[in-house]
């Protein structure tokens, strides 16, 4: 037979939980939104500016979890640059355009800030 015997309550466990789940993150995401648009801006290839001053974002409540989605509008013909220029694309004339990885160098940084500022949050007391 085993026997376990437990001392003590889950007081400070319901305490965090409580505060957890009362926390705003939309107001923490609002700062790294912004600062994805700008370090999208600045990495973006540009020619004329325009995919570069398109960057946008949305934060979204999706159920039990917030999401940031980075948008950009700059389209030409219905397609969307910043997509073209991050994943290559073919010209009218059959030549092809290598893709040039310019979100992901320019996004890294801002995801470890964003789940650094999140660590933050839930383990500050």
């Amino acid at each position: 037979m085993i026997k376990c015997t437990v001392k003590g309550n889950f007081n400070k466990t319901l305490k965090f939980l409580n505060r957890i789940e009362n926390l705003d993150f939309n107001s923490i995401l609002q700062k790294y939104a912004q600062m994805g648009v700008s370090a999208l801006a600045a990495a973006t290839p540009k020619e004329d500016g325009s995919t570069a001053a398109s960057w946008g974002y949305e934060i979204v409540n999706e159920g039990s979890r917030v999401v940031i989605y980075w948008t950009n509008t700059d389209q030409n013909k219905g397609v969307y640059i910043a997509v073209i220029l991050q994943f290559g694309h073919g010209t009218g004339t059959g030549g092809y355009v290598a893709p040039t990885d310019y979100i992901n160098p320019a996004m890294r940084p801002i995801f470890d800030q964003i789940a650094e500022a999140a660590w933050r949050e839930v383990t500050r007391s």
